[in-house]
């Protein structure tokens, strides 16, 4: 069984009229939020082998702070490719990944990361699908497994979504 998971990234900063999109920083909620979903992953034992992260400022931020509680250092690959991606290239990255890894991390944007987490999303609780369906909002994780031996098999509606987590459902919990 394959495992991924999707962690948008966290609240960006827009008080610097004119800055470039991709050198956008994190806003304060957003500092705030990163580490909290860390130590939740941490919490339910989310332990990432490879990263796949865009390689714009506010994703490589959010790794930066949820990094630390992933545990044993897992293998990470800043892609310039996974800034703003559409979810056809999200998931044709994702089966280039080689068959030996047993749970992958992508940390990107929307509206890429809320259509790709919808595609993949197959099964799972009605409640999550349906909160999944309506927005994916920063610093929001999804959790998907496969019943397929190899990322270069998974596709749309093949994965079971696991969980759904949103700094506010944290706030709420």
């Amino acid at each position: 069984m394959l495992t991924l998971s999707l962690l948008r990234h966290a609240k960006s900063d827009w008080s610097m009229p004119g800055m470039d999109d991709f050198d956008r920083p994190l806003a304060a909620r957003g500092l705030d939020a990163a580490p909290r979903m860390g130590a939740f992953m941490a919490r339910v034992g989310l332990r990432p082998r490879l990263i796949l992260c865009s390689a714009a400022v506010r994703t490589r931020q959010t790794l930066d702070l949820v990094l630390p509680y992933l545990g044993d250092a897992p293998e990470i690959s800043i892609e310039r490719g996974l800034y703003l991606a559409s979810s056809s290239a999200m998931i044709a990255r994702l089966r280039q990944v080689p068959a030996g890894v047993p749970h992958v991390m992508m940390i990107g944007h929307d509206p890429g990361m809320h259509e790709t987490a919808q595609a993949l999303a197959g099964r799972g609780e009605p409640q999550l699908l349906a909160a999944l369906g309506r927005k994916f909002p920063t610093a929001g994780l999804a959790v998907y497994a496969f019943d397929v031996p190899a990322w270069d098999q998974v596709g749309p509606k093949g994965g079971h979504l696991l969980r759904f987590v949103t700094p506010r459902s944290l706030e709420d919990a």
